[in-house]
């Protein structure tokens, strides 16, 4: 037993994935393609992607929402995790990164399931409000751009049911928001975010060290 979080190094990381991840083929093949591209950075931990999977099941989700796509691995997994009748609708602005992400959608035979809309996410995310969309959808995952972190947040709780799941990515940053010298935008962001979860009193949450960071908020 113990009482604090175990540190991961390579031999032990390496374990975990051989005892725990099921990756299908499909989706290790994009992973693949995708740590060839020059913002891999961005890529999701294939045990993330599975988490995330395991929790929609979890929960019955069958209406999803994803903020930031990039390649469309995440958006894969949870894609593959919902029942024939659900939905991912998932907002990028890059036509580049997606074109890949649309390939691997189309293979996996779950492209039907998956509305990529191409434009900011702030954007969509009001047009689904003002769409009368609020409290409609069962599950949410945000890894976008940082500095839009609060807002993303506070317009996807609304988004979601009460019950509804939300997971956001990066929120430990690779420890940045522990080192009070790093004032930078990006990180200041995800502090404030980090803040904002933690005294809202609308959602029960957790943020595990997971990857780089991820926060679950269930609301209420």
């Amino acid at each position: 037993m113990s009482n604090k979080t175990l540190s991961l190094n390579n031999s032990l990381y390496e374990y975990i994935l051989s005892v725990s991840l099921r990756e299908p083929e499909v989706l290790a093949r994009l992973r693949a393609e995708t740590l060839q591209q020059p913002m891999s950075m961005m890529l999701s931990a294939p045990e993330q992607g599975q988490f995330l999977a395991l929790l929609a099941q979890l929960i019955g989700a069958r209406k999803c929402l994803e903020v930031g796509v990039y390649t469309g691995y995440s958006t894969l997994w949870v894609a593959l995790a919902l029942p024939h009748d659900g939905s991912v609708l998932a907002c990028d602005v890059s036509e580049k990164w997606t074109a890949i992400a649309r390939r691997y959608w189309e293979e996996a035979g779950v492209a039907e399931r998956i509305d990529l809309q191409l434009a900011p996410a702030l954007e969509t995310l009001d047009r689904l409000l003002a769409a009368d969309q609020a409290g409609s959808f069962d599950f949410a995952f945000i890894d976008a751009d940082k500095e839009n972190y609060p807002y993303y947040y506070e317009r996807t709780l609304q988004l979601l049911r009460p019950g509804g799941l939300m997971l956001i990515d990066n929120t430990l940053w690779s420890g940045a928001v522990a080192d009070t010298s790093r004032q930078d935008p990006e990180t200041c962001a995800i502090r404030a975010l980090n803040d904002l979860v933690h005294a809202d009193d609308r959602v029960q949450m957790s943020l595990l060290p997971v990857a780089d960071g991820l926060t679950l908020a269930r609301k209420l």
